[in-house]
């Protein structure tokens, strides 16, 4: 405990120290830069003209200016520059000046940026960007980059919940000046605590309009929970705006000050409450340095050990809590905790006019799917499990209070369930497009979905099964990932299905064991399929497989005795060490597909399938790389492969009927 408490205090006087050289500092603090491979040649007119820009952007830096742009005309278009600078609202006019100074630098000396056409650096201070094309007050999230402060948060959901609204406020006050021109930048404090404060700041070029500042904004907003999720602070720098949010804080506030008896001389540190009024330390009648270090010093060890105390207090009782909670057995009434979610079977047969062959929508592993429609004329699908399935009574409450509690935009959202006589009925939201494979694999059908739809699907399905690893409150592994287990919705939004399959874990958990191996081949990872090994990484894989197929319009079981290759995976692979992998893409969407995007999707996918799961990515690492391409991808391995003697064409769903090991 005395440990701690020094430990702390020396925290204490070290953050101390790194804010007030923070906040203080006079030299620009690089972040990041991105340029082009569209290479212009050193001695050329647009060269000359960047010359020209960056002077131009340097000197009007020094003319107090927080945000400039500027033309560089030219004869031939091709050869105008388009350039800006942007200074963080609460910077000095010196600071800004050697700040944009140092970035056009920068960029003319950089051997990766001189000869780019188009580039944009980011200081902690400024951002400088140019173009050949003209892209003033046009919204840019590309190409976005994310920061994190890797100390973790303490109790994450009451923090989300208040980062979300104050990042929303301070995106909506600095969006708040409708005239193109003016200062777009906000700031915005939060009480955590009586010993925590919240900082948040926004701020948009000044060339975009309210509603444009607005849109990337809430852009930027929504990369906070994959980026920053549970982290004590976090950036998401954009070419047109970027957000911010720290426990401390790291801007100086700009608003007029009240009067001194109850504002502190200086920004307070985090944990530590601020002072009620400003002492004086100059003249001869003030306070020495020497009864303030007397005063202070003590007050300051009390309260951390009064802090740590409390703290220590808490995770007992919270840990005695979970004991008694951990020790309390589970019986049929368990249940009652999604009671109110229960439907009454007759209700559901009247939805359904008595599961009548015209509702059944289709048929899985676990039994019948059925449209219906409810007396108040809510369209719902009804899942009925088989009475030989295999799934009993514990296996189904497992699934309706893992659904429950789940809430993403690309889960199936779970409406209710029924447990009367021998039926377990599970009622889901009503999904218009039915599955993936059913549009996916129709050579009429696959027509609707053209790249930019499957570019979403693989993005919303990623973001989807980080939300189950990492984001619910449990870990929570699906283990029968599939095309025919992700729904569409009426925009072709994905929404992933079907969880009875899924292993339920706890927060330190991630891996296990099972003797009874559910899943289809195919999507199975090589560890579980053959040793019943499972964990996240497991559905990473069977990620993998499924970005190949939405991209090449292909089952992964098509090829077996084609000739072709083995698998989708094993021609994948052959075509990227071959220098082709575009021959991938599905010929009927080559006239709309974007090479970039496509190369990287199916790195991706060649990411998920390596045969060691270390060498797999998280599927935060994988939303990340989907989003922000200034992420370098490391270079795939072989994939694993199956010898697939004997095996089914259609790769049915299997059951080895043995009871979990664990």
């Amino acid at each position: 405990m005395i440990m701690n408490s020094f430990n702390l205090l020396f925290m204490f006087f070290l953050t101390n120290f790194l804010l007030t050289s923070t906040i203080t500092a006079t030299t620009p603090t690089y972040l990041f830069q991105f340029c082009t491979k569209n290479q212009t040649n050193p001695n050329s007119v647009y060269h000359s003209k960047l010359k020209t820009l960056f002077s131009s952007l340097s000197s009007n830096a020094t003319n107090n200016h927080e945000f400039y742009n500027t033309t560089i005309p030219s004869k031939n278009p091709s050869n105008t520059a388009y350039g800006l600078f942007m200074c963080r609202g609460d910077v000095s006019s010196n600071l800004c000046q050697q700040c944009v100074a140092n970035a056009t630098q920068t960029l003319s000396t950089d051997s990766d940026c001189s000869s780019s056409k188009q580039a944009v650096i980011w200081y902690d201070e400024c951002m400088v960007r140019y173009s050949n094309t003209s892209f003033f007050s046009t919204v840019a999230t590309r190409p976005g980059v994310f920061l994190v402060n890797s100390a973790n948060i303490t109790n994450q959901e009451s923090f989300n919940s208040l980062l979300s609204v104050t990042m929303k406020e301070s995106a909506d006050k600095a969006a708040a000046n409708s005239s193109v021109g003016a200062k777009k930048y906000a700031t915005k404090e939060a009480s955590i605590s009586g010993f925590q404060t919240l900082y948040s700041l926004a701020q948009c070029t000044d060339d975009l309009s309210s509603q444009d500042c607005s849109s990337c904004l809430s852009d930027a907003i929504g990369y906070l929970p994959q980026c920053c999720d549970g982290k004590q602070g976090g950036r998401v720098l954009f070419p047109s705006c970027n957000i911010r949010y720290e426990l401390y804080p790291f801007y100086t506030n700009i608003t007029p000050s009240p009067p001194p008896s109850t504002s502190p001389a200086s920004p307070v540190p985090p944990g530590i409450l601020s002072p009620t009024s400003t002492p004086n330390f100059g003249g001869s009648n003030g306070i020495s340095s020497r009864t303030i270090v007397a005063i202070v010093v003590p007050i300051t060890v009390v309260t951390l050990l009064f802090i740590v105390g409390i703290c220590f207090l808490c995770i007992r009782r919270g840990k005695k809590k979970h004991d008694s909670a951990a020790q309390e057995p589970k019986t049929e009434t368990d249940i009652t905790t999604v009671e109110s979610l229960r439907f009454d079977l007759s209700t559901l047969e009247d939805a359904t006019n008595k599961f009548s062959e015209a509702n059944k929508l289709g048929e899985g592993g676990f039994g019948e799917v059925y449209k219906g429609v409810l007396p108040s004329g809510q369209q719902i699908a009804v899942k009925r499990l088989s009475k030989h399935s295999g799934q009993g009574g514990e296996q189904f409450k497992n699934e309706v209070e893992l659904v429950a509690q789940l809430q993403h935009r690309n889960l199936a959202r779970l409406l209710g369930f029924c447990l009367e006589r021998e039926e377990k009925i599970l009622v889901y939201e009503f999904v218009a497009n039915k599955s993936l494979d059913y549009i996916l694999f129709d050579p009429e059908k696959q027509r609707l979905l053209d790249w930019t739809r499957r570019y979403k699907i693989i993005g919303g399905i990623a973001r989807g099964i980080q939300y189950l690893h990492e984001d619910s409150r449990l870990k929570i592994i699906h283990r029968d990932l599939k095309a025919s287990n992700v729904l569409l919705d009426k925009d072709m939004n994905p929404k992933i299905s079907d969880f009875g399959l899924a292993k339920l874990f706890g927060v330190d958990q991630t891996q296990g064991n099972t003797s009874r191996i559910v899943g289809t081949y195919g999507y199975m990872s090589p560890e579980y399929a053959m040793h019943g090994d499972f964990s996240i990484k497991s559905d990473v894989y069977s990620f993998g497989i499924l970005v190949m197929e939405i991209i090449s319009g292909k089952k992964n079981s098509s090829f077996y005795e084609t000739g072709v290759a083995e698998d989708l995976i094993s021609y994948a692979w052959n075509l990227w060490k071959n220098g082709t992998p575009l021959e991938l893409v599905d010929h009927t969407i080559r006239e709309s597909y974007t090479p970039n995007e496509a190369i990287r999707c199916i790195h991706i996918g060649l990411l998920c399938v390596q045969e060691d799961p270390d060498d797999r990515p998280t599927m935060a690492t994988i939303v990340l790389m989907l989003d922000s391409h200034t992420v370098t991808l490391p270079v795939p391995m072989q994939p694993a492969f199956f010898l697939q003697s004997g095996a089914d064409q259609h790769m049915p769903t299997i059951q080895i009927s043995q009871s979990d090991t664990r």
